[in-house]
């Protein structure tokens, strides 16, 4: 018999996945704070997560291949569709909408959950080899 990892580690690879993906969007933030007209970005997990359940539920997600070389795409979709612009709270005159306090605050609880999934995630696998060893 073999071991699923998909079934075994559960959505905290892609809970992984997300967090590294939000990391990325809010240091992007953090740099453009004093760009002219930047519009601040960010992810929404609760919509990531539901995403993920619904492929979850009706199996992979498919793509149209249109060459037979093609490689079938599986895991986290791109999540360019759930890339939103966050609303300022105070705007600023040259329409720039990055609050720098706002946004380090959300790294810092990205960075929090991203430990959290890793610690997580690193927990099944200590499960699973002590599984294989018989432990």
């Amino acid at each position: 018999m073999s071991i699923s990892f998909d079934k075994a580690l559960g959505i905290h690879e892609q809970a992984l996945g997300f967090r590294a993906k939000r990391a990325e969007v809010l240091a992007n933030n953090i740099a453009n704070a004093d760009t002219p007209n930047y519009k601040a970005r960010d992810l929404d997990f609760s919509a990531v997560l539901a995403e993920q359940n619904e492929k979850v539920k009706s199996g992979s997600f498919a793509l149209n291949m249109t060459n037979t070389r093609h490689i079938e795409a599986q895991g986290l979709s791109s999540g360019a569709e759930s890339l939103l612009y966050r609303t300022p709270m105070q705007p600023s005159i040259d329409q720039n909408t990055v609050d720098a306090q706002l946004e380090q605050s959300s790294y810092a609880q990205n960075s929090v959950d991203f430990q959290a999934s890793f610690t997580l995630l690193n927990s099944k696998f200590k499960g699973l080899v002590a599984a294989l060893r018989g432990e």
